[in-house]
Parts: C-alpha cells; structure tokens; sequence
C-alpha cells in the first residue's frame, strides 16, 4: 500500500489524502479514507501549503460600458455540456535579467473559458497585457469550442472592461449567446473560476520563481492539459474533467 502511496504521488506531487484515497479506488484498492490519511502523515507526504503571496488582478474600471444582470446566480451545476461557461482574468508575474544584470518584473496574463458541466478549462489566451484583441480571440475559440451544445448557452464573468466591450458583448448576441455579470466585488458569484485559480496558483506558482516568459508559459500550459486530463477532483467522483466528460458520453 505504501508503493502505490508512493507512486501516485510521483505522478501528483499535490495530491492531499483524499485524492489519493480516490486514485487508489480507481486502481481497485479496497480502503478506508481515514487509514490513507493516517500513511499519509506517517509517511511524511502532507501536501506543502503556501500563503497567498500575490494580489489578485482586478479588471473592474467602472461602468464603461453595459452591465448585464446575473443569470447564474451561483447555480452553477449542469447536467449539459457547454451550456454554462465561465470566464475570468488572472495575473501572474516573472522576472529577467537586464543589460546590468538587474531583475526587471514582467507580467503575464491568462483568460482561460471553464465548461461548469465538467469544470474542464476548454479554451484560454495568454498575453502580455490585457487588451482587448486577445479578450475577442479567447471569446471566439471558446464559442466555437461549445458550438455543439443544444441549447441556448450562457456566458458568465465578473464586471470586468474586457466584458463589458461593445465588440465582445456584441460576438455574444450575434451567436444567440446570454450574457451574465457577478455582483461588483463578489467572487463568489464566479466561484468555479475562483477555485481554478486557487489550485493552478497553489499547485505551480506560489513558492516558485520563473526567470523567463517561455518558463511560465510550458509550466501554465502543461497544468492545464495535465489539469484537463488527469487531475481528478472528488466533485466528479474522483474522475479528472475529460474522464467524467467521457464517462457520462458513454452512460
């Protein structure tokens, strides 16, 4: 038992107990939650926690354009792929050496899309500053991605000037799309995306130190895929996003 601890944890350095217990399950292991959480600790493989270490972006400026009013309302279960999809902005920074060997801090930004059916990140753009010709970009891949979904399909985001766009609002009406706002300053209203951001922080940035654009990038673009694909969550039965999308495909 200990092995399979062992290597499960080589392959999902922050895998907590729980997720162990239910890799293990997947695997045909017969045990209890509490007797892992006990080899867990014995074995010295409690998960390192870090402090929040960054200040969360903020793209609210005020009203400049329309605000629309919260269709979501924090229902954020479905049982229909694409329906409900969720969108947010968040900042990370790196550093490289200039011409005098002094570190200059450089910022990155990601915009990635959520599935809330399946938490699965289905489309996203990285860039060096919030603009709004990457904002219609990622808007565009992500609804071409949910083009398939049967019914009328729901945009969600905080307040930010990116959404509240003439040209992004307007992509959305041309494609049937209802657009929804979180209340000012409550992330809450956006909590899947929130939670996402929570985890890839935790998992590949906090603690860390990235010394080139390229670095960041591989790192932020392989949690995703690895997130995606392989990093199950107890929300969907101990099954990664694309397992459970698969799964329930096949039920």
């Amino acid at each position: 038992m200990k092995d399979e601890i062992l290597a499960i944890r080589r392959e999902h350095k922050d895998y907590g107990y729980r997720r162990i217990h239910l890799e293990l399950k997947n695997r045909g292991w017969a045990i209890n939650k509490k007797k892992v959480q006990r080899l867990v600790q014995v074995m010295g493989l409690q998960v390192r926690a870090y402090g929040r270490k960054y200040k969360k972006y903020n793209s609210y400026k005020g009203v400049v354009g329309k605000i629309k009013k919260n269709r979501i309302n924090r229902r954020f279960n479905t049982s229909i792929p694409y329906q409900k999809i969720t969108t947010d902005t968040t900042e990370f920074k790196y550093y490289v050496e200039d011409k005098a060997g002094k570190l200059q801090t450089k910022k990155l930004y990601l915009d990635p899309y959520m599935d809330m059916y399946n938490l699965e990140i289905i489309s996203y753009v990285l860039s060096d500053q919030p603009n709004g010709v990457t904002m219609l970009q990622g808007l565009e891949e992500a609804i071409e991605r949910t083009s398939g979904c049967p019914y009328r399909r729901t945009f969600h985001s905080d307040r930010g000037w990116g959404y509240q766009m003439t040209a992004y609002q307007a992509m959305l009406k041309e494609h049937h799309i209802f657009q929804s706002m979180s209340r000012k300053g409550n992330c809450y209203d956006n909590a899947p995306m929130e939670n996402f951001f929570s985890i890839l922080k935790r998992e590949i940035y906090d603690g860390y130190v990235y010394r080139s654009r390229g670095e960041l990038v591989r790192t932020i673009e392989c949690f995703i895929r690895y997130y995606n694909n392989d990093r199950i969550k107890e929300k969907l039965g101990g099954l990664s996003p694309k397992q459970y999308r698969e799964r329930m495909q096949s039920a």
